[in-house]
């Protein structure tokens, strides 16, 4: 009771609210308008955010993180095009009832769908708060470094079909966290006689090259566009009342998105798909799905919007990111000296319900501007995409340089910018890259501290957790590799068939 008043206390403070309103707001019309989204939005306020104190800069970057799908959400529904990349099957199902003049009905379905979602992750994580806290002390050295090369695994396979660009990427990402100065030995290491490398390369200006300056590139050379959504007339209260007939739906898919969510490299994406899949395989209209089907709507949003509580889950507990959001918030409680892991929990624990707090309030505040602002937000969605373009290059330049009144850093961050891009065009993943950073960075020092205490390769697995992360390492890869021989042998007699129809003639 103690820790929850010192986390209300936490919250109650007049810059705490402000941040958090600034970055619900904020993030409702960031993820609104496409093109943009929250990754783009957070990497270039992360500059601005550390010289706050942590739990406001940290409760802003939540907001944008748990309000952006809101936003999202709207010109999936209303012009067929996703604010945000996790709001794709939400237009499935919302575009048709627009088309069928139902739009209000889809936005109200969608914003109670994510309420509810954003509410069940919550309840998950403050549910777990204290199994967490028994947990997370007994990770040590190994058992962390087994965690993140566990989370690197995972978020290279989750590209399915890309796994060797997503590996490749990975792999440069652990690469370029290894640059600068060894901390240990203080060696240089890969700078190559230049002085400018001797700090390493820094995390946030890659984040806003790949991230910010790559959208900004690539909506300057595409064509510009004004999207043009239609304001919506109707009540936007009715979906709670029509939520609850399908409340079976919305529990399992938010379900989807807790258990996903704490999973590093599966995310938003995955739980979409198997909530909506089993939403269809359930219903007793399965052929309305694509077609304006209620439980499809709320299937999608309320998976994607039970993800961000459950994503801090490994990030507050292990200090281990499962995707690019919660790297950068990892960035934040590094400039700060607050390391999440075990000690969050023991030292630190009203940050930790003061965070809790925050996303209950985030998805409250989002929730009442919704409901009046809804066609406010209609206009926003056509601004030019070549404006949007010249503001993001503007605000990130800005943010390179104010990290340290570096010109070189801008000009690396181009250089990032330009590979973004690059990666985007060819349709490659940028994740990998960011994740390969922050966890091989974790991966190195855990087992630099880990192996002065190891006589075989062995003791590296003779604890329980330790043998049980290794146990699911291998099962991962199994279960990889047995896929990959069924698609094989699924493909063979067809190119066998093929092959001797050619020879016959």
């Amino acid at each position: 009771m103690e820790n929850l008043l010192a986390g209300a206390e936490m919250l109650a403070r007049w810059d705490v609210l402000v941040a958090l309103l600034v970055g619900s707001i904020g993030g409702v019309i960031i993820g609104a308008i496409p093109g943009v989204g929250p990754a783009v939005a957070i990497a270039i306020l992360l500059p601005a955010t550390f010289s706050l104190d942590p739990i406001v800069g940290l409760t802003m970057l939540l907001g944008i993180y748990g309000s952006s799908m809101y936003g999202g959400a709207i010109p999936a529904i209303l012009i067929n095009t996703p604010g945000t990349a996790v709001n794709a099957l939400t237009s499935y199902d919302g575009y048709p009832m627009t088309q069928a003049g139902e739009g209000h009905r889809a936005l109200s379905l969608a914003y109670s769908a994510s309420f509810w979602g954003g509410i069940f992750g919550i309840g998950c994580l403050i549910l777990l708060s204290p199994v967490l806290a028994l947990i997370a002390p007994m990770f040590g050295s190994r058992e962390i470094f087994l965690a993140a090369f566990l989370g690197i695994l995972l978020v290279i396979l989750a590209h399915r079909g890309q796994i060797f660009a997503a590996g490749f990427l990975a792999m440069f990402g652990i690469f370029l966290q290894t640059v600068g100065l060894d901390a240990v030995t203080y060696t240089q290491r890969y700078t190559f006689g230049f002085s400018f490398l001797s700090s390493g390369i820094n995390l946030i200006v890659v984040v806003l090259g790949l991230f910010a300056l790559s959208q900004a590139f690539f909506l300057l050379t595409a064509p510009d566009s004004s999207p043009d959504a239609k304001p919506v007339t109707g009540k936007l209260t009715a979906g709670f009342k029509e939520l609850l007939k399908h409340k079976r739906v919305a529990t399992v898919s938010s379900s989807f998105g807790v258990l996903l969510g704490m999973i590093p490299g599966t995310g938003e994406f995955t739980a979409q798909f198997m909530s909506y899949t089993y939403a269809q395989k359930t219903s007793a209209k399965p052929d309305d799905f694509g077609k304006g089907s209620p439980e499809g709507l709320i299937a999608s949003e309320a998976a994607n919007n039970a993800v961000p509580a459950a994503a801090m889950i490994p990030l507050l507990a292990l200090g281990i990111p499962g995707e690019a959001l919660t790297a950068m918030m990892l960035s934040v409680f590094y400039i700060h000296n607050v390391i999440p892991g075990p000690q969050l929990f023991q030292n630190q624990i009203d940050l930790v319900y003061g965070l809790y707090f925050a996303l209950i309030l985030l998805n409250v505040i989002v929730m009442v501007f919704l409901l009046f602002s809804t066609n406010l937000l209609t206009k926003i969605i056509r601004v030019p995409t070549r404006f949007l373009g010249v503001v993001i290059l503007i605000l990130s330049f800005v943010g390179v340089y104010s990290l340290r009144n570096s010109l070189t850093d801008c000009m690396i961050s181009a250089g990032f910018g330009v590979l973004g891009l690059i990666l985007k065009r060819l349709n490659l993943p940028i994740v990998p890259i960011i994740l390969g950073m922050v966890l091989g960075g974790i991966m190195e020092v855990k087992l630099r501290s880990a192996l002065p205490r190891l006589k075989t390769p062995l003791d590296m697995i003779d604890r329980p957790i330790s043998f049980i992360l290794f146990v699911i390492i291998l099962l991962v890869v199994a279960l990889h590799i047995r896929t990959l021989v069924k698609e094989f042998r699924a493909h063979q007699p067809e190119e066998d068939h093929d092959m001797h129809d050619s020879q016959t003639r």
